[in-house]
């Protein structure tokens, strides 16, 4: 069962923009299938092929002569050398949609298309299933709490109870994992886990002791929606510092885990410097913190910050799946522990929410929004919490409760 991915009307604005466009993104989210599914007929080559990768390896000078453009590159990272290549070619054709090239691999892929195709490569980054596109809801706005969202959203509302939405969290949005309700969850993580430590991490980052990578990966997971302590995490796990944040980097770079940047401005002196980390599959997340069921993870003592991990994860979708690579997004926390958990700043507005998985928010629950009527040149917009409760509604002045569902 293909599910439609709404980067597709994104897709196909970039391929009349760009003569190569890459797709990057976790392994298994789809980038493949999203491609595929797109180009159609025209040529396509996998570097998982041996014969195909020695080939791109040994004579990247001559591998475009049997796989002419257009042509569709799958796992493109393992073969650096094609850069140069490719540029030429879009140099001298001087035409749009020649390539379209994918890859897990980001934190190797981007150093290699940076340096080679600045310019002349449109990226996009897709992460796993969105909540909208489960629902088959072609509705592709990047969240921002307006009226005028909400108007338009309101279009497209769909239900999703507190059993579902649990249900949805727990699993994770792998599209494998959704199409096929069959699987076996865990069977299907520890593959996941495996397959990443070995294709990726072993590969490209000499990473020596893959126990203690995976040790890591269990630690980070059990903290995110927190600010991220990484002289913490390296104690935890019996790492130095340094290699903390090595391992670190490979999470992030590879879109296993999110780093939700402080607001930061002069008049905010007292505000904190440190990310908060999200982990951006909430099955994953589950999986290596051993939840292993949802009614066991809703009434745990990290409901919370799954939810939230949750809600963040999708508005980041909401926004990469528009094209937009680097949206403002960000939390406020000061010293004295006072916490916005997301800003979206657009336009020179700030627009604050709570995340909060009760199903009754109260007035208090916002009261750390009037910090932002303190910053001179920026307009504090509409905010509200997003929570489990049912309906749009007004909760105080421009505030309002958010349910789930309209993100």
């Amino acid at each position: 069962m293909y599910i439609h991915r709404h980067l597709e009307k994104i897709l196909t604005m970039v391929s009349k923009m760009f003569g190569a466009i890459i797709v990057v993104g976790p392994r298994q989210v789809g980038k493949t299938t999203l491609l595929r599914n797109f180009t159609g007929n025209i040529t396509y080559v996998t570097l998982d092929d041996p014969l195909r990768l020695q080939s791109a390896v040994e004579e990247p000078s001559t591998f475009f002569k049997d796989a002419k453009p257009p042509v569709f590159v799958d796992e493109i990272q393992y073969a650096p050398h094609l850069f140069p290549y490719i540029k030429m070619y879009v140099d001298v054709k001087q035409e749009k949609g020649l390539f379209y090239l994918s890859g897990s691999q980001q934190f190797k892929l981007m150093k290699n298309v940076s340096e080679s195709l600045a310019g002349r490569l449109g990226v996009l980054n897709l992460l796993g299933i969105s909540m909208r596109e489960r629902k088959g809801i072609d509705f592709s706005a990047p969240f921002l709490p307006t009226e005028e969202y909400f108007t338009n959203r309101s279009l497209y509302e769909t239900h999703t109870d507190y059993d579902e939405l649990w249900q949805i969290i727990h699993r994770g949005s792998m599209p494998d994992l959704i199409a096929n309700p069959e699987f076996d969850w865990q069977i299907f993580y520890a593959s996941y886990v495996k397959t990443y430590i070995e294709r990726d991490v072993r590969e490209l980052t000499q990473v020596g002791d893959e126990v203690l990578f995976i040790k890591f990966m269990i630690a980070v997971a059990s903290v995110t929606g927190q600010l991220l302590n990484l002289a913490s995490l390296a104690r935890d796990v019996g790492i130095s510092n340094a290699t903390a944040e090595r391992w670190l980097s490979i999470l992030v770079t590879s879109n296993i885990i999110y780093l939700l940047r402080p607001y930061s401005n002069n008049v905010l002196k007292r505000a904190v410097k440190t990310p908060k980390l999200y982990f951006l599959d909430t099955g994953l997340a589950a999986y290596l913190t051993k939840w292993n069921s949802p009614d066991v993870l809703k009434n745990g003592a990290m409901a919370g910050a799954f939810f939230e991990t949750f809600v963040v994860s999708e508005i980041l979708k909401s926004y990469y799946n528009k094209g937009i690579l680097e949206p403002a997004l960000y939390f406020y926390r000061d010293k004295e522990q006072k916490e916005i958990d997301l800003l979206i700043e657009d336009n020179g507005t700030l627009y604050p929410i709570e995340i909060k998985k009760h199903s009754d928010p109260k007035s208090a629950d916002i009261k750390t929004f009037d910090i932002l009527d303190n910053i001179p040149g920026m307009k504090r917009g509409n905010g509200g919490v997003v929570c489990t409760y049912e309906n749009l509604l007004t909760l105080k002045g421009n505030d309002k409760v958010i349910p789930i569902g309209y993100i």
